[in-house]
């Protein structure tokens, strides 16, 4: 089996999306391991998600499946202490990019 990174970056339905397939993926077992990374715009809509989205949010926090949130990007738009609330890590996107790359993730952009 493989190990998957979903990196979301969508403000939008398609991270909505991204969501609802890491959920059920992490649910069904479907990949050896599944991390998430919330880049630019989505990290915005976190601060939004309402109904399913925000259920399927919760489940991979609680699952260990969510590995961070950028930090400068959450620093340049003042988001980053709300986002800290919601029990996100805050780390640079680019070097947890890297890591997962380097570590024979598949990445996987929503």
């Amino acid at each position: 089996m493989v190990k998957v990174l979903f990196l979301i970056m969508s403000g939008d339905q398609k991270m909505d999306l991204a969501l609802r397939m890491a959920a059920a993926s992490v649910a069904n077992k479907r990949f050896d391991d599944l991390k998430v990374i919330f880049f630019g715009p989505s990290q915005e809509r976190l601060l939004n998600l309402e109904g399913q989205a925000k259920e399927d949010f919760d489940t991979l926090l609680k699952n260990g499946s969510v590995d961070s949130a950028c930090i400068n990007y959450a620093r340049g738009k003042g988001i980053d202490s709300t986002l800290l609330k919601l029990r996100l890590d805050l780390k640079p996107a680019g070097e947890r990019l890297a890591y997962y790359v380097n570590n024979g993730y598949q990445v996987l952009t929503f």
